[in-house]
């Protein structure tokens, strides 16, 4: 771990670090904010943030004016980048935005020549807390939330691995992608035509095979640009209720899909964390 920048926040540390990644390949990097008095003497849980589409590890920490309640709360914040970047590392030949650098989808690739790079799956839930719980003063427990692309990561993490994870939250989350353009672009080119592979990866279909137990909260605006065609969390009630899981979805009337969403209710989210780690 390569410190990059080092900053004071609401008496913690926000700090910037690089890496070689075994599971990308490539050099990656995550930011973290570690609360007051967090030491190795007095580790403190840990809220992983997956951010979406165009994102780096540096969006969530500037704009979400969550720091503040994190120092409260004595919580860390683990935010990686949203996909392999680098030298060698393949990027859409069209330059969009929505799918290569920045655009990951949480998935672990099996398509060239994407495999070889994008294996972000494992790399957030095997090689980064590994990272972080090896170097770090914080415990094993953790929680994790995003936002878009984000939150369709952290709803498929967390419903996927409940033994590794306390609490789940997402906003906006990409809640259906096996049946929206974004998500149909990315899981073909990442992982083929076969959509039954798709499900893996697809948080309306694991919410609606068995029953959940692991806290889900879902933050949705009215009016993102989004919701119809991208978002559906229509999908995500309808599997919950066949699969009879707990399932809390607000929906907001005038916010859309930006920060200024996140920045409005991102507090309740880090409470509903807190919650869950032990520290509310």
């Amino acid at each position: 771990m390569e410190l990059i920048s080092e900053n004071s926040a609401f008496g913690g540390r926000h700090c910037r670090y690089r890496h070689g990644a075994s599971t990308t390949q490539c050099e990656m990097t995550f930011a973290v904010f570690l609360p007051p008095f967090a030491s190795k003497d007095n580790p403190v849980p840990v809220l992983y943030w997956l951010s979406g589409l165009t994102c780096t590890d540096e969006n969530f920490m500037q704009k979400a004016g969550a720091l503040k309640m994190a120092s409260k709360l004595g919580m860390a914040i683990v935010a990686p980048d949203t996909s392999p970047r680098g030298e060698g590392v393949p990027d859409d030949p069209n330059k969009a935005y929505d799918f290569g650098l920045g655009a990951g989808f949480y998935v672990n690739a099996t398509q060239k020549p994407w495999s070889q790079h994008y294996q972000m799956y494992d790399y957030v839930t095997k090689e980064l807390p590994a990272l972080i719980e090896a170097h770090l003063p914080v415990t094993v427990d953790k929680a994790i939330s995003g936002h878009s692309m984000g939150g369709h990561g952290a709803l498929v993490i967390g419903l996927r691995n409940p033994e590794s994870y306390v609490s789940v939250s997402a906003f906006s989350p990409i809640a259906n992608p096996s049946d929206c353009p974004w998500g149909k672009k990315a899981l073909t080119e990442y992982l083929g035509p076969d959509t039954e592979q798709w499900k893996r990866y697809d948080a309306s279909c694991l919410l609606a095979e068995k029953q959940h137990y692991i806290p889900l909260l879902v933050e949705q605006g009215r009016a993102d640009e989004f919701l119809a065609q991208q978002l559906k969390p229509k999908a995500l009630v309808a599997a919950a209720q066949k699969s009879d899981t707990a399932l809390t979805l607000n929906m907001h009337e005038g916010y859309d899909h930006s920060y200024y969403f996140i920045a409005s209710f991102i507090d309740e989210h880090l409470q509903f964390h807190a919650s869950h780690l032990g520290l509310a």
